[in-house]
């Protein structure tokens, strides 16, 4: 296991580093260049998004960063550290430690609650119960579901079943959080809801957050825009600070303007606010994309959503 105290003491590295990552599938006439030549660096506390059109290499970006599979060639660095270096138990415990996801499939075990899906990284790093315990329910109330840790993932709406997977990716203090498309399975409101959460824990926490998404409106939000085209970054902006939105008209939290009104309690509970969750799917555990097999990568926080 990677020594903690080690990543630690990195405080003046970037979260995240990529240096000309070049990354291709296949050999031959049937090779693929998901990514050619690519340089980023995320600085900590700073919120990118990276957009572009499917299969330009987004995802894949993503699994370069958290050391879910390793270039052909350049560099990736995670708190100074350099990951296609380490080994998969180092790995491991990186990204249930430094590094966490939020897929767009969720990934949350369906027979553990939704604390102990957030407890589940702590307690495989070997953090003792109690304190993982505390700092699962902490981590729930962050994403405003303290009132609902011993239901199962089915009893939840799929909004409600993100935001545990936002819960379980930043739980222990992580530093960087990479989310691919993770309103990509939500309506728009409950979408709202998620991206509010990841671009407040930069401002909350320290972390870092890369944020893959189609949406023009949530990338809005970030610090920093990456475009991507056929593999290669083909543009980079600073996004309006966050005072003022496009063109420099007053800017509210995303959705802010639907959401005003919607329930007279608390995210999260059984009122007029979970009607917004549930527009697309029906009930709760009904929402489409909200189910997933035991087996899709809940158990460990080592395998990606939909490759």
């Amino acid at each position: 296991m990677i020594d903690i105290r080690v990543v630690r003491d990195r405080s003046r590295a970037p979260a995240l580093e990529l240096d000309a990552v070049t990354k291709h599938y296949g050999t031959g006439e049937t090779e693929v260049r998901a990514l050619t030549d690519v340089s980023l660096t995320v600085g900590r506390g700073e919120l990118v998004a990276v957009m572009g059109p499917s299969g330009c290499g987004k995802s894949t970006l993503l699994h370069l960063a958290g050391g879910l599979e390793d270039p052909n060639a350049g560099k990736v660095r995670v708190a100074g550290l350099d990951v296609p270096s380490m080994g998969a138990t180092e790995r491991a415990s990186l990204r249930r430690t430094e590094v966490g996801y939020v897929f767009q499939r969720l990934n949350l075990v369906v027979t553990l609650t939704a604390l102990e899906n957030v407890m589940l990284p702590l307690e495989l790093e070997g953090v003792r119960r109690r304190a993982a315990r505390d700092q699962a329910r902490e981590a729930l109330a962050r994403v405003g579901l303290d009132h609902r840790i011993d239901r199962f993932p089915d009893d939840f709406s799929g909004g409600q079943q993100q935001r545990i997977a936002v819960a379980r990716a930043l739980v222990g203090g992580r530093r960087l959080i990479l989310a691919d498309e993770p309103t990509g399975a939500l309506d728009t409101i409950t979408g709202d809801r998620v991206v509010e959460l990841l671009a407040a824990l930069p401002g909350e926490t320290g972390a870092a957050v890369v944020l893959v998404t189609h949406e023009p409106r949530y990338a809005s939000w970030a610090d920093r825009v990456v475009f991507l085209r056929d593999g290669r970054v083909v543009d980079e902006s600073r996004a309006p600070g966050p005072e003022t939105g496009p063109g420099g008209a007053d800017r509210q939290p995303v959705g802010a303007g639907r959401l005003t009104g919607s329930t007279d309690g608390p995210v999260g509970d059984d009122g007029p606010a979970e009607a917004d969750d549930r527009a697309a799917g029906g009930g709760p555990g009904e929402h489409p994309g909200s189910r997933v097999d035991a087996e899709a990568g809940g158990a460990h926080e080592d395998t990606p959503a939909g490759r």
